[in-house]
């Protein structure tokens, strides 16, 4: 029977819940299970399950990784390989993958390691099969400087390092034993499953019926996929039809180089297999209405998933009618052409091979050019809008929608920066920049708005807004050197623009530079006179808050609290007329610290309990670190050393996703030292560090959710 529990969802970690049965793999899954476990024995630092595509490699591996989470304490951390197409990202994406909002400029993997230091935590890279040589090197560097670490590699070849324990992942065996004697194999009980999933149950007594369903999964080798596609096609054929369909000849695709045909498999891997799954996916092709094949085509463009609606703007055309998507959608969702996302409701997925052999088929069409043209304007404007509504109600919003569609705007950055096109690419990476430097994509954006400004772009508002983005996000990244530099190009700019509120833009720039260099005089004078323009809605608009926010800063700093809480609240007065959260919050935060200050704990404790609100709601973890920090010392003022201790580790583990503890500032760390010598002094050390430990070990959801309830809601 299969096993159809599913993982506990409690433990730290991302990896996605199951959202089908599990059929077999039982020998497979034991042994990942024995050589991943550190608790079981000694366990190999560096596992790969190599296979045929579609063979099950994703499945069995999260499966044995979830098996195997009580583990490891510090989470088991899933990174989705397949959406990268460019060399030498696979670094950022585990970083990403670990929820490290680093600001700083170091080496990626200098960031990874010095996290994971004294930390016992399962990698499980996914698809590495394109990016093989940088996974190889990735892994190779972690390993060898974090010793609490485990890799788990699911790829159609190995890395070749040293060390590298090799699962080869066979197909599903069809036959139960010799003779006929013992239930029929996997195919067959999966293959059951999801014909009864199409509607097509196969009682146990329908021997005829077996026999038949059998041969399907003989004739396609029991590999997983292409058994999954071949029942789909069992809502609209019978068994009969189906079997008979299978034995048909299918048309080629035109001669030219396909993914699909050069299937790197594991060292001994028959190629017939990869035959058969190329088969197998034809013929649910060629299944397909005729409109069916063009959505699927057209679909291949999107990188890491799309909603109904995208698709709908990007797939519409030529005999694809807008009105006609959403039903072409649904019928190749019930085909398992395409899947619903496991984890965001309303979104869609393609399985690699899927969607290798749709882009081989567009390419055919002559279509991908024009296509991945519309898929790049798509979210071109996608941005424009974004950053249009940024400073509004639908911040939050805009936020959520800058994650999700990660993947997508990163391969519309590449393809736009491709072209020829300057102003258009400096345009389009201006405001990606823009969004992913406040959404905790800093790196990606300094990456894009460096190689966009190189190409010396052309004035405009594109260039205005890229280069502020690029002096921003060097201020969030300590590269105060720089910050100055990109402001006096973005002033240049703005000045050339004819830009007042671009001006103000490089202003935020400059004074946070000298704010953050302990020129606070300078800051000051830098940041007060920037003229205060009516608010606009969009990302100009945000850093107009922004100067505010530096100016409230530097006040705090040199200990001029009710000038500095007389700015907060103005930001904060205006970042709720807008309906805004990234600057209300920071204003929550600055505004509290003053009311600390002052002696007024119950404010000082409500404030940084709203800005630690406001922060979450963004994912802005240096911000709640902060209000975190904030937040202990105003408790322990209240008496309550108990609570101070464990905020304090939460606090840590927040401060430890950022990858600099306190943003180096020596303000911040000289503030945090003094509260946890009080707390300690309350408790004692024992009971401080019990306190502690309890904060350290919650996820980064508990405690938030701790820090903002009440005492006695623990």
């Amino acid at each position: 029977m299969p096993d159809t529990t599913h993982p506990n969802p409690g433990n730290l970690g991302n990896l996605p819940p199951e959202t089908h049965s599990f059929v077999g793999r039982r020998a497979e899954l034991a042994l990942l299970q024995a050589v991943l476990d550190p608790d079981a024995g000694p366990a190999a630092r560096l596992v790969s399950v190599v296979g045929v595509g579609g063979v099950g490699k994703t499945r069995l591996a999260l499966r044995a990784a979830a098996a195997v989470r009580d583990a490891y304490p510090d989470g088991v951390w899933l990174t989705e390989l397949s959406p990268l197409h460019t060399p030498g990202l696979v670094d950022l994406a585990v970083m990403e993958t670990l929820r490290l909002a680093d600001r700083s400029t170091r080496p990626v993997i200098d960031v990874i390691t010095e996290w994971a230091h004294g930390k016992r935590l399962l990698l499980v890279l996914d698809s590495c099969e394109h990016l093989l040589a940088d996974c190889a090197k990735a892994a190779a560097a972690l390993l060898s400087r974090v010793p609490g670490l485990r890799i788990l590699v699911t790829s159609r070849e190995r890395l070749a390092l040293p060390g590298e324990e090799v699962l080869h992942l066979e197909p599903l065996p069809v036959d139960g034993g010799p003779g006929g004697s013992a239930p029929a194999g996997d195919a067959v009980t999966l293959f059951a499953e999801r014909a009864a999933d199409a509607g097509r149950p196969l009682g146990d007594d329908d021997v005829a019926g077996r026999a038949l369903a059998a041969a399907v999964c003989r004739r396609l080798d029991g590999i997983p996929l292409a058994l999954e596609l071949a029942a789909a096609r069992l809502a609209d054929l019978t068994l009969d039809q189906l079997h008979a369909r299978l034995g048909e000849r299918l048309p080629s695709l035109p001669d030219f180089p396909s993914p699909l045909d050069l299937l790197t498999s594991a060292p001994g891997e028959r190629p017939p297999r990869h035959r058969t799954l190329r088969t197998a996916i034809g013929w649910s092709h060629e299944l397909c209405a005729p409109l069916e094949r063009l959505l699927w085509a057209r679909l291949s463009v999107f990188t890491g998933g799309f909603c109904a609606e995208t698709a709908q703007q990007v797939c519409a055309g030529g005999p694809l009618a807008p009105e006609r998507i959403a039903g072409l959608l649904a019928r190749l969702v019930a085909q398992s052409i395409v899947l619903p996302d496991p984890v965001i409701s309303a979104r869609y997925r393609m399985l690699d091979t899927v969607r290798e052999y749709g882009t081989d088929w567009l390419h055919a069409l002559g279509e991908e050019h024009a296509v991945r043209r519309r898929h790049r304007e798509h979210y071109a404007r996608l941005a424009h809008q974004g950053c249009a509504e940024w400073n509004t109600g639908r911040q939050v919003a805009w936020c959520e929608r800058v994650l999700s569609e990660h993947a997508n705007f990163r391969a519309a950055v590449e393809s736009a920066l491709s072209e020829p096109d300057r102003a258009a690419a400096v345009e389009m990476a201006g405001h990606v920049g823009f969004l992913w430097r406040h959404c905790g994509y800093l790196r990606e954006a300094q990456a894009c708005l460096d190689q966009a400004l190189a190409a010396d772009p052309p004035p405009g508002h594109g260039r205005t807004l890229a280069l502020w983005s690029r002096g921003a996000v060097a201020i969030l990244q300590g590269d105060q050197e720089a910050a100055a530099n990109w402001a006096v190009r973005c002033a240049d700019a703005a000045r050339a623009q004819g830009s007042p509120v671009g001006m103000v833009a490089a202003v935020y720039v400059r004074g946070g530079q000298l704010a953050l260099t302990s020129r606070l005089a300078e800051a000051i004078d830098v940041l007060a006179a920037a003229p205060q323009l009516p608010i606009q809605d969009d990302a100009f608009g945000a850093a107009q808050l922004q100067v505010r926010l530096a100016l409230s800063l530097a006040h705090v700093l040199r200990g001029e609290y009710e000038r500095g809480r007389e700015v907060a609240d103005e930001v904060r007065t205006a970042s709720r007329k807008q309906g805004e959260y990234w600057c209300g919050a920071f204003a929550d935060y600055l505004i509290a610290q003053a009311d600390l200050a002052h002696g007024d704990t119950a404010a000082a404790v409500n404030g940084a309990r709203t800005s630690i609100a406001g922060h979450a709601l963004l994912h802005n973890t240096v911000g709640a670190a902060m209000s975190l920090d904030l937040l202990a010392a105003a408790i322990v003022t209240t008496g309550d050393a108990h609570r101070a201790a464990r905020l304090l580790g939460i606090g840590t583990r927040l401060w430890e996703l950022t990858g600099r503890a306190q943003m180096d500032s020596p303000d911040l760390i000289a503030t945090r030292r003094t509260c946890e010598l009080r707390v300690r002094e309350r408790l004692g050390d024992d009971a401080y560090e019990t306190g502690y430990r309890a904060g350290l070990a919650m996820s980064y959801d508990e405690g938030i959710a701790y820090a903002t309830s009440r005492p006695g809601r623990q």
